[in-house]
């Protein structure tokens, strides 16, 4: 049974919404739709079916880690440990599922145990956390030196490839048209959006990144619901991490190098503040797709690929910028 201070209406703790759409939440669905229209215009092979599934299938494994890295965002944290958590994931699933360096075949169950390590990393960023009190950043930036680590030791200087028929079928394999690392990240977003609009640690991870301290004084015991946040982002790492295992044909230490940085470009501008209290899922979803159509839409109009990482850091610069003004005109401050 639960306690009534469990069951409180977490509303009253976080900024209500406004009634209508706001342009906030407007501005990356349209500004989507205009780039694409606008590559799609300068650029024929842009906007051909078989673009539009590569745009699709190349955001799969991104799509993934940005649904963990925004339930942390929402609680106003950040989180840094994606690329230990996706090393360790890949190389444990690389070694348990058929491979070349020993006799495992675990299949299924391998790939649930390499998401359950990658949850048990993200719990431990949790539970130091709340425990140690220093800030987020810096405890999960610890934590993917850890990961990292055990990969490390894992790897042992010889690769482990991959033989294993449905494992390497996720990248090979394809429905209607998309991979099926396509539609695992399109699950991932349904399954996301079902725990932050429909469970209490959707609502409560809300609650933490609009008011904290109100919902620590209704009764609300906040700390287990930040490790268990950072849990379930580490199980989506992990998956992200088997992903990458899945299209390489092996376990890399390397396998997750850039995508913390992508992840939080990309849920900062589909409308999820860094502060918390604001955006969700579907919001970086969104950000997901507009960052990929972006890249691909630079490529394929020819701007060198080496301009994409300077792109992508004025965006986000942009898009955070947008979204804290209004804030810091009410508030008067700077944080």
């Amino acid at each position: 049974m639960t306690s009534p201070a469990e069951d409180v209406d977490v509303a009253a703790a976080r900024p209500q919404p406004r009634r209508g759409v706001s342009f906030r939440d407007a501005g990356p669905p349209i500004a989507l739709v205009v780039i694409f229209a606008v590559f799609a215009a300068l650029s024929p092979e842009f906007r051909s079916v078989s673009n539009v599934q590569n745009i699709m299938d190349t955001a799969a494994v991104l799509g993934v880690v940005t649904c963990g890295i925004t339930f942390v965002l929402m609680m106003g944290s950040i989180d840094l440990s994606a690329p230990g958590i996706m090393g360790a994931s890949a190389i444990a699933v690389a070694l348990m599922v058929q491979n070349n360096r020993n006799d495992n075949d675990l299949g299924l169950l391998g790939i649930a145990v390499a998401i359950l390590l990658a949850a048990a990393l993200g719990c431990t960023s949790g539970v130091a956390l709340v425990l140690l009190k220093v800030p987020s950043f810096m405890t999960t930036l610890g934590m993917s030196a850890v990961g990292l680590g055990l990969a490390t030791l894992m790897f042992n200087g010889v690769q482990p490839n991959i033989t294993d028929a449905m494992l390497e079928s996720w990248a090979v394999d394809r429905l209607l048209g998309f991979s099926y690392l396509t539609w695992i990240a399109v699950g991932c977003v349904i399954a996301g959006y079902l725990i932050q609009r429909y469970t209490r640690l959707g609502r409560y991870a809300f609650a933490i990144g609009g008011a904290e301290e109100v919902l620590s004084l209704s009764g609300v015991k906040v700390a287990p619901y930040k490790v268990a946040v950072f849990t379930l982002a580490g199980a989506f790492y992990g998956l992200a991490g088997v992903m990458v295992t899945s299209q390489l044909g092996a376990g890399l230490v390397q396998a997750g190098d850039g995508y913390d940085f992508s992840a939080i470009t990309a849920a900062v501008v589909g409308g999820t503040l860094l502060t918390g209290g604001r955006g969700g899922i579907l919001h970086s979803a969104v950000g997901v797709l507009l960052i990929m159509v972006l890249s691909n839409g630079l490529v394929q109009v020819g701007v060198s690929p080496y301009w994409q990482g300077g792109v992508q850091g004025l965006i986000v610069v942009a898009a955070v910028a947008a979204a804290v003004i209004p804030q810091r005109r009410r508030n008067q401050v700077t944080k």
